[in-house]
């Protein structure tokens, strides 16, 4: 059976890295008591908290953390029309915060992921090992039998080209969990007490056109490198479709990359995934989106962009077309999700005018 770190006694780093150069975003509908557990490796850091629900409800934060809050009403105030972009009960709102950041990093988790242990009993500081993946570099042209090969005690294989050791810059670096593995419904009511027990200690890169499914509760990127491009689509009240909005910026974030000579990582760190969802309330969720993904996937699969696309939001833009007039058949739900594709950029540069395209 695994369990979460005790961290009660685990010194703070004196000398965090990046402390002033990374964001954490926490979308939530609760209380963030679970921020004790993470207070070692978290306090030194700036939190951008995206209150989901009602916005008049009060969220306790533990004493000592730095934070802004933002509710819906706050959202809509910043961002006026455009704020029909963010999703309304539905964690896929934690993109808000990624908007309104002015750091380069971001580093996202969910409320009910807690800190957990490697094979030795310590305490994992999954901020720490994110900030690594994303300050090395990535190898997404030619795949290293020995993962990365830019982590201590590990090197290009025999046989690796040299012209492809400097690497590229890693703009996405997507952690996993222990405990509640990341299932879908259908596979959740089939293994309903299938818990991950594996620490696999092993990071890698994700090659060049292979898609994956993009988890949001234990995730850092280079929001500069990156970020006009997280996405998480429209999701929740109003929406046909649920807990695809990850999934959706990741299809998308992966095409980009690939498109502009990034990388994303996958691997360490682990966190300690403590509640599993409803599988039922997540079948209503993913009804639609296990039949629409069987033609997403290949859509992605095919998607191509132009040389003219090299900027994020060029790329964001040229992507959204394609949804438009790719998979807008499928369901008119498409067409919205390409208009607010579109929204979403408008309002990402008007909040960020230095990184207009």
């Amino acid at each position: 059976m695994v369990e979460p770190a005790n961290t009660v006694g685990v010194p703070m780093n004196p000398t965090p890295l990046l402390k002033d150069e990374l964001d954490i975003v926490i979308p939530t509908i609760r209380n963030l008591d679970f921020l004790e557990m993470w207070r070692p490796f978290l306090q030194p850091y700036h939190l951008i908290i995206v209150q989901d629900g009602d916005p008049s409800k009060t969220i306790a934060v533990p004493e000592g953390f730095d934070y802004e809050l933002y509710n819906r009403n706050d959202i809509n105030r910043i961002l006026g029309p455009k704020a029909s972009c963010i999703s309304f009960k539905d964690s896929a709102c934690r993109c808000f915060g990624y908007m309104v950041s002015k750091k380069k990093y971001i580093f996202t988790i969910d409320d009910d992921c807690f800190v957990a242990k490697d094979p030795s009993g310590k305490a994992v500081n999954a901020l720490e090992q994110h900030i690594k993946n994303l300050l090395c570099p990535s190898s997404p042209f030619f795949f290293n039998t020995l993962y990365d090969p830019y982590r201590e005690g590990a090197d290009f294989v025999r046989g690796y080209p040299f012209s492809l050791r400097e690497g590229v810059s890693t703009a996405v670096s997507h952690g996993l969990w222990l405990n509640i593995p990341d299932y879908d419904a259908p596979t959740q009511l089939v293994k309903p007490k299938e818990r991950n027990t594996r620490y696999v200690d092993a990071v890698l890169t994700i090659p060049k056109g292979t898609l994956f499914p993009m988890c949001g509760m234990n995730l850092a990127f280079d929001r500069e490198l990156i970020g006009p491009a997280m996405y998480f689509g429209l999701m929740g009240d109003g929406q046909p479709i649920g807990r695809y909005d990850d999934m959706w910026a990741g299809w998308c974030v992966k095409v980009i990359c690939d498109h502009l000579g990034l990388g994303v990582k996958t691997g360490l760190p682990y966190i300690y995934h403590s509640k599993a969802s409803n599988p039922f309330v997540n079948l209503k969720k993913e009804y639609k989106g296990i039949f629409w993904q069987e033609d997403i996937i290949p859509f992605f699969q095919s998607a191509k962009l132009s040389k003219e696309a090299v900027t994020v939001q060029q790329c964001y833009i040229e992507l959204s077309k394609m949804v438009k007039e790719k998979l807008s058949p499928i369901d008119p739900y498409f067409d919205k999700l390409a208009d607010a594709m579109v929204t979403w950029i408008e309002a990402w540069d008007e909040l960020n005018p230095a990184t207009k395209a």
